[in-house]
């Protein structure tokens, strides 16, 4: 039994400092481990021969302003973890590894009206198959992270009810999926994945404030806050969707008129050119057709950017945030909507708190979420585990690029 305060319980505090380092940069020198957890230079390069000879660790030559030096990772064998990702139109599943590879990875096809239960026996299926072709023993899995397209109630898991995927309301996917897969399930909605894909690994890398618009069958948010989602008491912090704009405008389907998501949202904006351009355009397809010149396509984005940005120079007024990544299908119009977007912020938002914002599309595309589930996933990891050779516990998130 270790003592607090004795030398083998200071050691291991130690080791899950270094873990711990290692794991929310994904990769660092020693030098870098020194700087970041206060250790001696000595005392790391112990410590790192110590978690190396255990193969808790992998330690690479590197190079370090043009000096050589030795990268620190956690290795590849150690566990995995899995992503999963229900959207309004489709399944992604990936398989990642702890040294932060992606292993595996698949998306298809899901009908928007399939019951929970099928959507969870389709997501069993998928990650079983995934698992095979990586020919990873099942032992190995460290989590899951789950992202649905609702709000999840903190305190029971619940999902709320959501217009996206009808007939799961009520529903508890962390436990669904929990009871198909016997392993450790982690549930957030989705536009709080994206956030933390893209804080993690796309556009928001280097910030510690600020928010993820995610525009598809609806308009949702997810906020960063000092480094942190923050979700809110109730879980449904980010609902950006349902400011009001317009107090005469179209009843939304929260009850409310003139929300955001009435003037934004593909169900919304869809129809208003589809007298012109047929039943069968998409979002993408909207994007599409607004790069190449045509003259409607590009109003309407035009027009969408605009209304965003009324919400992002709210955002702007109460959060204060530096940065606004703008995910979904929606972030492929490039300027065509960042340019309104940033217009309407300078026009509504506080002048200092505009100045400070950058508005930038998503780098992740629509892998966004599941690399967020990733993340989610090794965020509900321990530093002891590993260091007690398994990989089922608990570490916090990780910072480096999934490839």
């Amino acid at each position: 039994m270790e003592t607090p305060g004795s030398q083998s319980s200071l050691h291991r505090a130690n080791l899950e400092r270094v873990v711990r380092a290692v794991r929310l940069a994904g990769s660092l020198t020693q030098a870098e481990i020194a700087r970041t957890t206060g250790l001696s230079a000595a005392t790391v390069s112990n410590i790192v021969r110590e978690l190396k000879d255990s193969g808790t660790v992998e330690v690479t030559p590197t190079s370090a302003g043009g000096r050589r030096a030795r990268s620190v990772s956690l290795s590849g064998d150690a566990g995995i973890v899995i992503g999963v990702d229900f959207g309004h139109t489709h399944l992604r599943v990936a398989v990642g590894n702890l040294a932060h590879q992606v292993l595996a990875e698949e998306s298809e096809p899901l009908d928007v009206d399939a019951s929970a239960a099928q959507g969870f026996d389709r997501a069993e299926q998928l990650v079983s198959r995934l698992i095979a072709a990586t020919g990873v023993d099942r032992s190995k899995i460290a989590g899951v992270g789950l992202g649905v397209p609702g709000p999840i109630d903190v305190e029971s898991g619940t999902l709320g009810s959501t217009a996206i995927l009808p007939g799961w309301g009520g529903t508890k996917p962390a436990e669904e999926l929990r009871g198909r897969l016997g392993v450790p399930v982690h549930v957030d909605n989705d536009a709080n994945l994206g956030a933390l894909g893209e804080l993690v690994w796309g556009s928001g890398r280097g910030v510690r404030d600020l928010a993820y618009i995610k525009v598809a069958s609806g308009v949702g948010a997810g906020l960063v806050i000092s480094g942190k989602i923050y979700r809110g008491p109730g879980g449904t912090a980010g609902e950006i969707g349902h400011i009001t704009l317009d107090e005469a405008g179209p009843v939304c389907r929260c009850g409310n008129r003139g929300c955001l998501e009435t003037f934004a949202s593909a169900r919304y904006v869809l129809p208003l050119l589809q007298p012109s351009h047929g039943t069968d355009l998409t979002m993408e397809g909207v994007v599409r057709l607004a790069r190449d010149g045509d003259p409607g396509c590009r109003r309407v984005i035009a027009d969408v950017g605009r209304h965003i940005g009324s919400g992002v120079a709210n955002l702007c007024n109460l959060l204060n945030p530096s940065r606004v990544v703008l995910g979904g299908d929606l972030a492929e119009a490039g300027e065509l909507v960042l340019g309104p977007i940033r217009e309407s912020v300078g026009r509504y938002a506080i002048p200092s708190a505009a100045r400070q914002l950058s508005v930038l599309p998503g780098a992740l595309g629509g892998r966004a979420e599941v690399l967020g589930a990733l993340a989610l996933a090794l965020s509900e990891m321990g530093d002891s585990t590993l260091l007690d050779g398994s990989a089922t516990g608990a570490l916090p998130v990780a910072t480096p690029a999934f490839t």
